[in-house]
Order: C-alpha cells, then sequence, then structure tokens
C-alpha cells in the first residue's frame, strides 16, 4: 500500500501515520512470533510427555483422521482432546510473562489487612505465570502438565486463571484465527509424527526472554509414523 493511502486511511480514523504504520507493525509481529513459539514449546513438552502424544492420536483415530484425511472444519471441532492440549500449553508455558492495564478510576486491590489503593493512571502488570499457577485457581496440581484437567476438576476454571490472548474488551483480536491455525498446525503434525526427547543436555527446557518466552535449549528427535 503506497504510503499515501495509508496516510488518508489514518486520517479518517482520526490515527496519525506514525500510529498507523505502528499497528500495522505490531500485527505483522504478534501473528508469527506467537504462534512459532508457542509450537516450539508443544515440541518440548510432547517430546517430554509421550502419554499426551498417544492420547491426541488415539482421538484421531477415533474420529477417523487417518495419514491420508484431508482435514475439515467438522472434523477439527470434534477434537476436543486437542483444544486441552492447546490450553494447557497455553497454561504451562505462556508466550509472554504479563500484560498490563491502566486504571481509569481509583480502585482498591485485596482484603483483610492487605489493602492496596490503585490510584488512576497508574499502570498495572498482570502476570500470567503467576496466574496459571495459582493453587487459589487451580484444583490439580499447577506445576503438573495435565491437560486432561480441562476435562475434569479444572474445566470450569475461573474464566481469568487463564488469560493468554488477554481479556476483556482489549483482547487480542486475532485470538480465534490463532486458535485454528494451532489446532490445524498440532492435528497434521500429530497425523505423521512423533516427538521424541533428545535427552537433558540438549532438551533441557530453558527459556530465554524477548518479545516472548522462547525455550532456550530445545532438541527432539522426530520419528515418522508408519
Amino acid at each position: 500500500m503506497p504510503v499515501r493511502c495509508v496516510t488518508k486511511i489514518a486520517s479518517a480514523h482520526g490515527l496519525s501515520r506514525k500510529e498507523m504504520l505502528d499497528e500495522l507493525l505490531f500485527m505483522i509481529l504478534s501473528g508469527f512470533e506467537t504462534a512459532a513459539t508457542f509450537l516450539s514449546w508443544f515440541t518440548y513438552l510432547m517430546s517430554k510427555h509421550p502419554e499426551v502424544q498417544k492420547k491426541i492420536k488415539q482421538e484421531l483415530k477415533q474420529h477417523g483422521i487417518s495419514q491420508d484425511t484431508m482435514l475439515t472444519p467438522d472434523m477439527l471441532d470434534q477434537l476436543v482432546y486437542v483444544d486441552c492440549v492447546i490450553k494447557e500449553v497455553f497454561r504451562f508455558s505462556p508466550n509472554v510473562n504479563a500484560t498490563l492495564r491502566t486504571l481509569v478510576a481509583d480502585d482498591y486491590l485485596g482484603k483483610g489487612d492487605k489493602i492496596y489503593h490503585l490510584h488512576r493512571g497508574e499502570v498495572v502488570l498482570i502476570s500470567f505465570y503467576n496466574l496459571h499457577f495459582d493453587r487459589r485457581y487451580w484444583i490439580i496440581d499447577p506445576e503438573r502438565f495435565y491437560p486432561d484437567r480441562f476435562l475434569s476438576e479444572d474445566k470450569n476454571h475461573h474464566p481469568y486463571a487463564l488469560i493468554p490472548f488477554g481479556g476483556g474488551h482489549r483482547a487480542c483480536i486475532g485470538q480465534d484465527l490463532a486458535k485454528l491455525e494451532l489446532k490445524i498446525i498440532i492435528t497434521r503434525l500429530m497425523q505423521f509424527i512423533t516427538f521424541e526427547d533428545g535427552g537433558e543436555d540438549i532438551n533441557s527446557g530453558g527459556h530465554k526472554q524477548g518479545l516472548t518466552v522462547t525455550p532456550k535449549n530445545l532438541a527432539v528427535y522426530v520419528q515418522f509414523d508408519s
């Protein structure tokens, strides 16, 4: 798109040229970096939890999905366990550490002897990691990677105990697309391959902090299913 067109569109909607370009850049970065990071953590966690891979493959077989099957929306909708795996990867290894919110009014946080006065204009950091591992909100041990939690005791968890895409009216506008593309990729991978642990020395699960939280030492074996 020519720069002059961007400028006209931005002006018509009250955004400056710089703001429009910033939004476009952010959309491009957030559209691939987070998905790639999620799939890296998925690969690592599957290599460490072969029982989860086995259950995914069993679900595919149960619904008649083989290596020759072309996926359809109806097929994907039936894969409930794959949805649970996606949720658990997001919970166990959040792509980003936190989100921020700016108070639009004075408020109070806490109860009893620990009450904090929050003032309008202050910025509150919401830690995803703390929420995802807070034992007050998870019945099954949150330190355990266990996708089945979303089919049992933790099925009705607090809605804001798991917010990988943020929450409220400022939640990620691309979350539905992201979930769909991740489900397609995971299902296609599990149709053909199995991830195997490369060993603690080269597949330790460390991480590095950048725009996203990515695995630092990730090396797995790939076994092609017959």
